[in-house]
């Protein structure tokens, strides 16, 4: 799930502090449930945004909104009759429904409240763990389910270098190797023989914008585009 986490307050209050009317918009999806942006961070940010406001003397009307989904059109346009009578709209969304929001809106300036962490999983209440980075070439299934794009300090494919010590990595010695743990999940599985096989370098499709679609689908999107 997509991880969030807020922007500095101050730094919300500089991109804002122009506008007199504000719509703070909640996300009821990875947002929500990763404590980072859903209906009660929404209402929280307003709250602390109001006292702020009231103690410099300066008048801003302050109203939230939360959407299912940030990312989905179906129910971003939900707010067409709120967002447009709005001079600034903030969102607790994702990157991806921020810019959808902003899409949807091209007359009003929208602007992140928070910023787009990571995809990961959930290890505690409000404690995430970072296990992807969308590279666009899921390779953890040779690795034994661990992601050595994210989990390897140095994103190697092909084991570890030479600069890990009794199992843990030189980058910080209270991160355990990526390899190691490789290894010995696959020793574990009697899979060692899946790393002697070279794997190419990454072709990083992350670089560029993507537009994905599901197996399935194909041929509907292709008659679009004819």
């Amino acid at each position: 799930m997509i991880k969030i986490k807020r922007k500095p307050f101050q730094e919300i209050v500089d991109a804002i502090q122009d506008y007199p009317t504000i719509l703070n918009v909640g996300c009821g999806g990875c947002a929500s449930v990763c404590l980072g942006g859903g209906q009660k961070e929404a209402r929280i940010l307003n709250e602390e945004l109001r006292e702020y406001f009231r103690q410099k003397g300066f008048e801003r009307q302050l109203t939230e909104y939360t959407v299912e989904r940030a990312c989905n059109l179906d129910y971003v346009q939900e707010m067409d009759d709120i967002a447009p009578r709005k001079t600034a709209v903030i969102v607790m969304a994702c990157a991806a429904g921020t810019q959808l929001i902003a899409e949807r809106y091209p007359d009003t300036p929208v602007l992140p409240a928070v910023n787009t962490v990571a995809i990961g999983l959930d290890r505690d209440i409000g404690l995430y763990e970072e296990r992807c980075r969308a590279c666009g070439n899921c390779v953890i299934g040779y690795a034994g389910g661990i992601c050595p794009v994210t989990r390897c300090a140095k994103g190697l494919f092909n084991g570890p270098c030479g600069g890990t010590n009794k199992g843990m990595c030189e980058v910080d010695d209270a991160i355990p190797c990526a390899w190691q743990e490789i290894y010995e999940r696959l020793k574990r599985q009697d899979r060692l023989q899946d790393v002697i096989k070279i794997r190419p370098s990454m072709e990083w499709q992350n670089q560029t914008q993507r537009t994905v679609i599901q197996t399935g689908y194909e041929e509907r999107y292709m008659e679009k585009e004819e």
